[in-house]
């Protein structure tokens, strides 16, 4: 897992940008990236959730408002059946007391006669009294011994004497069974009356309700108006049981609206009050299950979302990542070119101080070599000093260190030469040798040890004698930067295919990472920045390598050393090369 965050890691990623430490550009690339990331994904997503925020709203509304429409329809057909249910047999009760005499109606025999054609026309009734203006029950047929029963303390009595035309609430009764009674009232000659009652077929009358196709979890009763059912509810209860729910308000036509029941379950509600009784028509469906198409499209959208959600972020992650990674490698190079351009002017200035150096050294060694050698010819003129090998010795001492400073200045002269941009034959030995030449007093006090290894054949070859002495005097420096007393230093030339050579500087300090060694030759990427390391040194020698056409690689082992494989083409053409002749014009 981590090798593969380090692939993917940009380079910006691990380019620390703190005002305490060492950083080379004036940019936070993190910084950058994140307020990037941030801007698109803000332009990107918020507008998209925003969207689908009111699309969620208002398709829910939508949704919802169809769930309350389809149930308003189901309530008034509902509505409808059990109105007509009720006003059919009332209608056949009035019209058995209009169209047949008090005291046919008195005898069982035709009241029975009258009870089996209900049935077979209409159903629905299970029984048939009539009950006199007492309240006493006359005639009865039915399966209750109910004959001679007095109902005048009953509130369905008084309602009918009230009403004329009545439709009781269900209850017990004498008869101890919950059922449902409609009663007609006829006037009889002489201020006279009697009722004409019918129980219904509580059977009957809950298949209105029951047969009735609403969904799984959907209820369908009748309550009264304090909420005692009136029929069998799949939820709620039993017939005479009260519901746990709100009542809903009083209105004469067909309601619907959203509620809870007392247990927290949202449900829709569908209420109709049925004209002429105190019935309650009431229709509920559970919201999860009505709405369960429409959850489980949002499901399928919420996961469309955050798929889309999830591209888009992946989108400006790579392109934030990958613009923000192309500014910082151009902002890299615009630091390194700057630096180089600094590095090379200090270069160019210290070379112009080393030739005035040089040259202002060079007088006075002329002199002291030319008294020098005037002082040993006067020694060889006189007899008491030309046979003296002290002072003939001091001399030759004085005339050797002169040839050595001498050597040295002619180095300076050598190393402060403009680099001229052009290929010429170069002996490898001979810049090796002069750059090691440099670094000679320091390999000394450190008791460093050198190694050269440069067949004949490999030496001569068509290179940039200025360009050579750079690479090698970076790749040397950075060598003994590495190593500490008593260290070695090797330098092998040896050929590599037909037309090419391959260098190798190896040393036996510190070493290098793996991590260390892929970042090796980036610009400012310095092991030794505490010790004043800029992390130049090997990245110009990188671009000058390639300037000269060849290649550098490095092999390195934390603890045991380093190895710098530079491969070169060991002949070229003797024309200029393209590059530096564009670049001298």
């Amino acid at each position: 897992m981590m090798r593969l965050l380090d692939r993917i890691k940009p380079k910006f990623w691990e380019d620390s940008h703190n005002g305490d430490d060492y950083s080379p550009s004036v940019i936070d690339f993190r910084r950058v990236w994140r307020l990037a990331v941030i801007a698109l994904a803000s332009v990107a997503i918020v507008p998209l959730l925003l969207i689908s925020f009111v699309d969620y709203n208002k398709s829910k509304e939508a949704m919802e408002s169809e769930v309350l429409l389809r149930t308003s329809r189901f309530t008034s057909n509902t509505w409808r059946t059990v109105s007509f249910f009720l006003s059919e047999r009332l209608l056949a009760l009035d019209f058995i007391v209009k169209d047949n005499p008090y005291t046919e109606l008195c005898n069982p025999l035709k009241l029975k006669s009258i009870k089996e054609n209900l049935r077979k026309e209409l159903g629905g009734f299970t029984d048939l009294g009539v009950i006199d203006s007492d309240g006493v029950q006359h005639t009865y047929v039915g399966l209750y011994d109910l004959q001679g029963i007095n109902y005048h303390g009953q509130e369905w009595f008084n309602q009918v004497l009230e009403r004329k035309i009545y439709i009781s609430e269900v209850f017990l009764g004498f008869r101890n069974v919950p059922h449902l009674v409609l009663a007609v009232k006829h006037e009889l000659p002489g201020d006279s009356f009697y009722v004409l009652r019918a129980t219904l077929d509580m059977e009957r009358f809950n298949r209105l309700l029951n047969q009735l196709e609403i969904s799984r979890r959907g209820d369908a009763f009748i309550v009264n108006r304090t909420g005692v059912l009136q029929t069998p509810s799949r939820h709620h209860g039993e017939v005479l049981q009260t519901i746990p729910l709100d009542m809903p308000p009083p209105s004469d036509r067909t309601e619907t609206a959203k509620g809870e029941t007392h247990s927290s379950v949202s449900i829709f509600i569908g209420y109709r009050f049925i004209p002429d009784t105190s019935f309650v028509l009431m229709v509920i469906k559970e919201s999860d299950e009505v709405m369960s198409d429409w959850f489980r499209t949002r499901l399928e959208m919420a996961g469309f979302l955050i798929l889309s959600i999830t591209l888009i972020l992946v989108v400006i992650l790579s392109m934030a990542t990958y613009l923000v990674n192309r500014i910082y490698i151009a902002d890299k190079r615009r630091l390194f070119a700057l630096h180089q351009i600094e590095y090379s002017n200090k270069m160019a200035a210290l070379g112009r101080l080393s030739a005035g150096v040089a040259h202002e050294i060079n007088n006075p060694l002329a002199i002291i070599n030319e008294k020098a050698g005037l002082i040993k010819d006067l020694f060889k003129l006189g007899k008491e000093y030309r046979d003296d090998p002290k002072l003939i010795g001091l001399v030759d001492s004085i005339t050797s260190s002169v040839g050595r400073c001498a050597a040295i200045t002619k180095r300076l002269l050598s190393f402060a030469k403009p680099m001229d941009g052009s290929f010429k034959t170069v002996n490898l030995r001979d810049v090796i040798v002069e750059t090691l030449g440099f670094m000679g007093k320091e390999a000394e006090y450190r008791n460093i040890q050198f190694v050269v290894d440069i067949p004949d054949d490999v030496s001569i070859i068509q290179s940039d004698c200025g360009k050579l002495q750079q690479i090698f005097l970076n790749l040397i420096s950075n060598s003994f930067a590495a190593m500490s007393i008593d260290g070695h230093l090797e330098i092998r030339v040896a050929r590599a295919g037909d037309a090419d050579i391959s260098i190798i500087v190896s040393d036996d300090g510190c070493g290098m990472s793996e991590e260390e060694q892929k970042l090796a030759f980036e610009p400012f990427f310095s092991t030794r920045s505490v010790a004043g390391g800029t992390g130049l040194g090997l990245s110009i020698t990188y671009n000058l390598v390639n300037e000269l056409g060849g290649k550098i690689s490095v092999e390195s082992e934390k603890g045991v050393g380093t190895n710098f494989v530079i491969t070169l083409p060991q002949r070229t053409s003797n024309k200029e090369d393209p590059i530096h002749e564009s670049a001298s014009r």
